[in-house]
């Protein structure tokens, strides 16, 4: 078997229909043909602008995570710094560290691609690049960011990594980003090392959306 790694490929869309506008999301409904046995199907699609989402790990090999109300599923769940790819032009890896810096309030010097994902494939072309971050420092309190909305309430905490393992594989935590974030830099760590990690400005196609496949 060769080695796994993800296909591209469109099927031709024969039609397509515009069905919503929300202030981060919209969704299409696309004609779809088949180029098995020619047959249409229709697929609704929801178009997500894309996020990024941060692994910072400290010298004692601690996680920062972040906790914030989440309307959709009533919870306030254990999370990585992320957020939405919303600035025209910004760099992925500049993006994350935005965001480590208004959700973590630290900053860091040393930056890796950890991992890639398609948060659910069959439905949104929703693509997350989640960076692992080392060499960390904390922020004065002047420098701080003040959040609005469920921000206003963000939780902050470093938690060993290894602790976060155990509750993901347990249950506790169910945050998708945070799993496979933490579960991919426990394998990262105890394999050939963070610092064989791909560089900030590895390809990235799925997280392409103006024709430029090294979105680093």
């Amino acid at each position: 078997m060769t080695a796994p790694r993800d296909e591209p490929l469109r099927w031709p869309v024969t039609a397509s229909a515009h069905r919503f506008e929300g202030r981060v999301i919209a969704v299409r409904s696309d004609t779809v043909r088949s180029p098995v046995d020619g047959s249409e199907f229709v697929r609704d699609v929801v178009v997500h602008p894309g996020a990024v989402a941060v692994v910072a790990v400290d010298e004692d090999g601690r996680v920062l995570v972040v906790r914030q109300y989440r309307h959709p599923v009533g919870l306030r769940p254990v999370e990585l710094p992320a957020g939405l790819r919303d600035v025209d032009g910004e760099p992925p890896h500049e993006a994350a560290a935005r965001e480590l810096y208004e959700e973590g309030h630290v900053r860091a010097a040393d930056w890796r691609v950890l991992i890639d994902l398609l948060t659910s494939p069959g439905m949104t072309d929703e693509a997350i690049r989640v960076f692992l971050a080392r060499d960390v420092e904390a922020l004065p309190d002047g420098d701080r960011f003040d959040g609005v909305a469920e921000e206003a309430d963000l939780g902050v905490a470093w938690v060993p990594l290894d602790e976060l393992v155990a509750a993901a594989l347990a249950g506790d935590v169910q945050n998708a980003t945070l799993v496979a974030g933490v579960l991919a830099a426990k394998a990262a760590r105890d394999g050939a090392g963070y610092d064989a990690l791909r560089e900030v400005g590895a390809p990235w196609p799925s997280g392409d959306k103006d024709g430029d496949s090294s979105a680093g």
